[in-house]
Protein backbone atom coordinates (compact mmCIF):
# COMPACT_ATOMS: atom_id res chain seq x y z
CA UNK A 1 0.00 0.00 0.00
CA UNK A 2 2.80 2.50 -1.00
CA UNK A 3 0.05 4.41 -2.56
CA UNK A 4 -0.15 6.71 1.21
CA UNK A 5 3.90 7.37 0.34
CA UNK A 6 1.89 9.67 -2.40
CA UNK A 7 -0.75 11.27 -1.21
CA UNK A 8 0.22 14.88 -1.53
CA UNK A 9 0.36 16.98 1.82
CA UNK A 10 -0.14 13.86 3.94
CA UNK A 11 1.84 13.76 7.00
CA UNK A 12 2.70 9.69 7.63
CA UNK A 13 3.32 9.12 11.59
CA UNK A 14 4.06 5.56 13.48
CA UNK A 15 5.11 4.98 16.57
CA UNK A 16 7.87 2.76 17.84
CA UNK A 17 5.33 0.29 18.69
CA UNK A 18 3.49 0.51 15.91
CA UNK A 19 7.06 -0.22 13.83
CA UNK A 20 8.28 -3.00 16.13
CA UNK A 21 4.50 -4.78 15.43
CA UNK A 22 4.96 -4.50 11.56
CA UNK A 23 8.78 -5.38 11.43
CA UNK A 24 8.02 -8.39 13.59
CA UNK A 25 5.07 -9.06 10.94
CA UNK A 26 7.16 -8.93 7.76
CA UNK A 27 7.80 -12.57 6.44
CA UNK A 28 11.69 -12.59 4.71
CA UNK A 29 14.52 -10.12 4.47
CA UNK A 30 12.44 -8.50 1.20
CA UNK A 31 9.77 -7.36 3.20
CA UNK A 32 11.82 -6.06 6.02
CA UNK A 33 14.09 -4.24 3.27
CA UNK A 34 11.10 -2.59 1.62
CA UNK A 35 9.43 -1.26 5.38
CA UNK A 36 12.76 -0.05 6.14
CA UNK A 37 12.89 1.86 2.77
CA UNK A 38 9.23 3.22 3.75
CA UNK A 39 9.73 3.90 6.95
CA UNK A 40 12.31 6.93 5.87
CA UNK A 41 9.12 8.88 4.76
CA UNK A 42 7.76 8.44 7.90
CA UNK A 43 7.75 10.25 11.22
CA UNK A 44 8.00 8.30 14.29
CA UNK A 45 5.89 10.18 17.29
CA UNK A 46 6.94 8.45 21.11
CA UNK A 47 5.13 6.01 22.23
CA UNK A 48 2.30 8.11 24.64
CA UNK A 49 1.68 6.36 28.56
CA UNK A 50 -1.45 4.42 28.26
CA UNK A 51 -4.93 5.87 28.81
CA UNK A 52 -7.08 3.57 31.25
CA UNK A 53 -10.11 4.99 29.97
CA UNK A 54 -9.72 4.06 26.61
CA UNK A 55 -10.75 0.85 27.34
CA UNK A 56 -13.61 1.57 28.93
CA UNK A 57 -14.66 3.58 25.49
CA UNK A 58 -13.11 0.93 22.79
CA UNK A 59 -13.51 -2.06 23.19
CA UNK A 60 -10.51 -2.91 21.68
CA UNK A 61 -7.32 -5.74 22.01
CA UNK A 62 -5.15 -4.68 24.90
CA UNK A 63 -1.99 -5.14 22.75
CA UNK A 64 -3.49 -2.59 20.18
CA UNK A 65 -5.29 0.16 22.43
CA UNK A 66 -1.18 2.03 21.76
CA UNK A 67 -1.64 1.76 17.93
CA UNK A 68 -4.91 3.93 18.99
CA UNK A 69 -3.44 6.04 22.01
CA UNK A 70 -0.27 6.73 19.59
CA UNK A 71 -2.92 8.41 17.00
CA UNK A 72 -4.52 10.12 19.74
CA UNK A 73 -1.65 11.73 21.80
CA UNK A 74 -0.20 12.90 18.29
CA UNK A 75 -3.32 14.29 16.87
CA UNK A 76 -3.34 12.35 14.04
CA UNK A 77 -6.48 12.87 11.87
CA UNK A 78 -6.67 9.60 10.72
CA UNK A 79 -5.38 5.60 11.63
CA UNK A 80 -5.00 4.19 8.87
CA UNK A 81 -5.25 0.17 9.13
CA UNK A 82 -5.90 -2.98 8.22
CA UNK A 83 -6.01 -4.93 10.97
CA UNK A 84 -9.94 -5.92 11.19
CA UNK A 85 -9.81 -8.12 14.03
CA UNK A 86 -8.52 -4.94 16.63
CA UNK A 87 -10.12 -1.70 14.80
CA UNK A 88 -13.01 -3.13 11.87
CA UNK A 89 -15.65 -1.57 14.80
CA UNK A 90 -14.12 1.29 14.55
CA UNK A 91 -13.55 1.52 10.45
CA UNK A 92 -15.38 4.46 9.35
CA UNK A 93 -15.88 5.95 12.59
CA UNK A 94 -14.39 8.91 14.84
CA UNK A 95 -12.90 8.08 18.44
CA UNK A 96 -11.25 11.42 20.06
CA UNK A 97 -11.33 13.42 17.01
CA UNK A 98 -9.16 10.75 15.10
CA UNK A 99 -11.08 8.93 12.03
CA UNK A 100 -10.16 4.75 11.58
CA UNK A 101 -9.89 3.75 8.19
CA UNK A 102 -8.95 1.18 6.22
CA UNK A 103 -6.09 2.10 3.19
CA UNK A 104 -8.71 1.72 0.76
CA UNK A 105 -11.33 4.12 2.37
CA UNK A 106 -8.62 6.84 3.30
CA UNK A 107 -7.71 6.64 -0.48
CA UNK A 108 -10.70 6.44 -1.73
CA UNK A 109 -12.29 9.18 0.48
CA UNK A 110 -9.77 11.42 0.95
CA UNK A 111 -6.74 11.48 -1.96
CA UNK A 112 -8.72 10.23 -5.21
CA UNK A 113 -6.23 11.48 -7.28
CA UNK A 114 -3.40 9.18 -5.48
CA UNK A 115 -4.84 6.32 -6.88
CA UNK A 116 -3.04 3.68 -9.25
Amino acid sequence: MTRLWKVPGARLLTSPYALEEARRNCQDAEQRGRLEDLIRAVEVVRDPPLDRSLAALEPIPEKDRPILQAALTAHATHLVTGDRRAFGHLFGREVRGVRVLKPAAYLAGIAPESRG
